[in-house]
């Protein structure tokens, strides 16, 4: 049984395909089609809707946007899901409405519910947020029609004061029916299974080995939503709390695989700020919100934005079959295009990332043709150790440019041993770089192309870790 709120109505489904996403059930089944499907993807935030999530002790609801079109139905059991049917109060609208009507704002009416959508969470989220927190709570929605500045005047205006409207006047209630449903009993349906531990992922995984995993779902959706492909049976990852922690120990941090991005991002950035341009261009707001560091990894995409900065950290990816857990470092974990080493009946359980030292240099790069929302043409991530200005060590960790996400051993034989700020390591890393690999041509860019941005991204972060910044605009001007 699937168990959730539609703002104040209390639903259970027992019986609904594996594959059934919350876009079709809102429009399909519940006839609500102020949703919109725009590409079936989570690209264009048409299909944007709000989930309420309360914490652990029910006295609080958190809001936040998810893409409709791609979200399973497990993602939404006890919470409540609210749609833009739901905003106005009778004829009156609710007030990131009544903002985009002022502001004239509104659209042809196909991307409109998204924003509003995207508003209503940043509403309930952030009082009196600036024109970069705006930018941030719609990075998923796409303007077709009116362009941006009106909107991002409306969702100002709209949150200069605390949230005040029929949600937070009806929060008990809520906290209260949501308290109700979210019992110990059984969850999940014959074709889409929620286990809630270790112990049952693993029955489930051996009672149904054709299954596949399933956590954020933001990626293996489009296979049914863009490929229209059919998938009978799921396991769903999204309510094992064993999987959803994110601890400190005295060397590291560990992530729970089923951690959403937004989850984890406070403690990431906390210890490795270096990579907060992959985390903030990491796909959109409503992706993050549900797509997990374990999914991002377990897919083994050679284009995936985390792995570079896994490998380059050497972090270990945790295995787990439910009696047994071990540890393989990233560097092994990929073996193939989409292949990993995880064994039959195994599953990614955490992630851990040894903490950096005083004389490490990290940083992370992203090349592609937009800044949100877009696949890595080229992803480098650099962490270079150097004791009184020569090279100790360098750990590297590459997307796009291979069939797997890559390390690059010939970088670090190159170059330790050698004066960081010498003009003979920063042409010997981007002539290694320039031969290191040999890339595809495909729509992204072309082998040569991403051959020689990894050579300048190599000048670019010797350039940017200089201490004597003398040498490094010598150097340049005389390369």
């Amino acid at each position: 049984m699937i168990r959730f709120l539609i703002n104040q109505e209390h639903v259970e489904i027992d019986n609904a395909r594996a594959d059934l996403t919350l876009l079709q059930y809102i429009r399909e089944y519940k006839k609500q089609t102020g949703t919109k499907e725009g590409c079936a993807a989570g690209d264009c935030g048409a299909c944007t809707v709000v989930l309420a999530e309360p914490n652990a002790d029910y006295t609080s609801l958190h809001y936040r946007t998810v893409n409709s079109c791609i979200t399973v139905m497990s993602a939404v059991h006890g919470k409540q899901l609210i749609l833009v049917e739901h905003l106005s109060s009778g004829k009156k609208l609710h007030p990131v409405q009544q903002a985009l009507v002022d502001n004239h704002g509104s659209q042809c009416g196909f991307c409109t519910p998204g924003f509003i959508m995207s508003m209503f969470a940043l509403y309930h989220t952030n009082s009196a947020p600036n024109r970069d927190d705006v930018l941030y709570a719609l990075s998923g929605n796409l303007c077709r029609c009116t362009g941006y500045r009106p909107i991002i005047d409306a969702t100002l205006a709209a949150c200069e004061q605390p949230a005040d409207d029929h949600f937070t006047q009806n929060a008990s209630r809520t906290l209260a029916l949501l308290k109700d449903l979210n019992d110990d009993s059984e969850i999940g349906t014959t074709s889409l299974l929620m286990p809630q531990n270790r112990v049952e992922l693993a029955q489930a995984i051996r009672e149904n080995p054709e299954a596949k995993l399933v956590a954020g779902s933001t990626d293996l959706s489009l296979s049914f939503t863009q490929q229209l492909k059919n998938i009978d049976k799921l396991i769903s990852l999204s309510h094992i709390n064993e999987l959803k922690g994110c601890t400190e120990t005295q060397h590291s941090l560990v992530i729970g695989a089923a951690n959403p991005f937004m989850d984890i991002t406070p403690k990431l950035l906390a210890h490795f700020p270096q990579l907060a341009e992959l985390i903030t261009r990491f796909a959109s707001l409503p992706i993050r919100n549900q797509a997990t560091m374990g999914g991002n990894v377990a897919n083994a995409s050679p284009i995936g934005d985390m792995p570079p900065a896994l490998i380059a950290l050497n972090a270990v990816v945790i295995a787990d079959n439910g009696a047994d857990k071990r540890r393989i470092p990233i560097t092994e974990f990929f073996v193939g295009y989409r292949q990993t080493a995880l064994n039959t009946g195994e599953w990614i359980s955490h992630i851990e990332i040894p903490f950096l030292s005083d004389n490490q240099r990290l940083a992370a790069y992203k090349i592609s043709k937009r800044a949100e929302d877009d696949i890595s043409a080229v992803c480098a991530v650099f962490n270079v150790t150097i004791s009184d200005g020569i090279i100790e060590k360098i750990s590297a960790g590459f997307g796009g440019v291979a069939a797997t996400p890559q390390g690059c051993q010939a970088l670090n034989d190159g170059l330790v041993g050698e004066p960081f700020a010498s003009k003979g390591c920063l042409e010997t890393g981007k002539k290694i770089l320039s031969t290191a690999f040999s890339p595809i041509d495909d729509v992204r860019a072309t082998a040569a192309y991403r051959n020689t941005v990894l050579a300048n991204l190599w000048h670019r972060f010797w350039l940017e870790h200089q201490t004597d910044n003398t040498i490094a605009t010598r150097v340049v001007n005389h390369a």
